[in-house]
């Protein structure tokens, strides 16, 4: 509406370039949300990163500087590889200034919130129009329990809600589930989020995700020790990033690890070289977890050693 364009009547195509500034370091499925939307890869803006994946303020300043019309920006809280947070409160005044809307890819960093030791990573997420998170990781429910947040109600359900004869709405239903979502009918994704928030409560959400995050910095302390060992990132949150040498060392003690059976943790590429992933979001993981793995890693660079 703010570029005198009607989707709703006439799509995209044909319409006012809209550009997506994001993060030379975002998750993959940004490219995968744009091809879907019919914006395509081609709309994306990249912006240059830190050492860590995080946007650069002053990069973004320059990139919308450069552009006239619609535009969306895409931070992250908690990149995928290194927990790292964009500076939301700065990259939230240029999103404000260039008219831009702010959406904050938080598919776990956005949990940070629920811990008091921990709320100052996310600071300045209050600014964005939208957000993004999984119920899968921390909370630990099933797959494709994904949350969106929308801060403009209004937009929100006009983009969404549509009747017809056969649809017979409650005239006094707090809200109805088709207006809000791409689905007519789905299953009931909410009930397991609803029972797990319920069973933790506030404190209990705050504990898991503290915890967790001990467990990871306990990891990269003990892990750091071992020979060749490199840490390749500021432990924030829960992920740590780590590898042993070069790619074939690194390589080798990831698969050993994995065959222990002690604990499975991903490989990934950053900035060119192969590395070890780290993710820890289990309830179940213990301070012996942690013990027992950093002993299998012992095992596993004495062997490839």
């Amino acid at each position: 509406e703010r570029a005198g364009w009607d989707v709703e009547r006439n799509g995209l195509s044909g319409g006012p370039c809209v550009r997506v500034f994001v993060g030379g370091k975002r998750h993959v499925t940004v490219d995968r949300a744009l091809r879907l939307l019919g914006l395509g890869t081609e709309s994306t803006v990249a912006v240059t990163v830190d050492d860590q994946g995080r946007m650069r303020p002053k990069a973004l300043e320059v990139a919308l500087a450069q552009h006239e019309g619609p535009a969306i920006v895409c931070a992250q809280a908690g990149e995928v590889n290194t927990g790292a947070f964009d500076a939301l409160p700065e990259i939230a005044e240029l999103a404000r200034t260039g008219e831009a809307w702010l959406h904050v890819d938080g598919a776990f960093g956005l949990w940070a919130a629920a811990s008091p030791a921990l709320r100052h990573l996310v600071e300045g997420v209050a600014e964005a129009d939208s957000w993004a998170t999984d119920a899968h990781k921390w909370l630990n429910v099933p797959y494709d329990c994904g949350l969106a947040f929308v801060a403009h109600p209004d937009a929100h359900r006009a983009a969404m809600a549509m009747t017809a004869e056969y649809l017979v709405a409650d005239p006094n239903a707090a809200r109805d589930q088709m207006d809000w979502t791409p689905e007519f009918s789905r299953r009931a994704r909410g009930l397991t989020v609803y029972a797990a928030l319920r069973s933790l409560g506030t404190s209990g959400v705050a504990a898991l995700v503290e915890r967790c995050c001990r467990h990871a910095m306990r990891f990269a302390e003990q892990l750091g020790r071992l020979p060749g060992c490199e840490i390749l990132n500021e432990v924030v949150l829960n992920q740590v990033l780590l590898r042993f040498g070069d790619d074939e060392m690194t390589h080798a003690v990831l698969e050993a690890v994995q065959q222990s059976g002690e604990a499975w943790m991903s490989g990934t590429t950053w900035d060119g070289r192969f590395a070890i992933r780290i993710s820890v979001s289990n309830w179940r993981t213990s301070d012996e977890d942690v013990t027992r793995t950093v002993a299998a890693f012992q095992r596993s660079v004495a062997a490839a050693g």
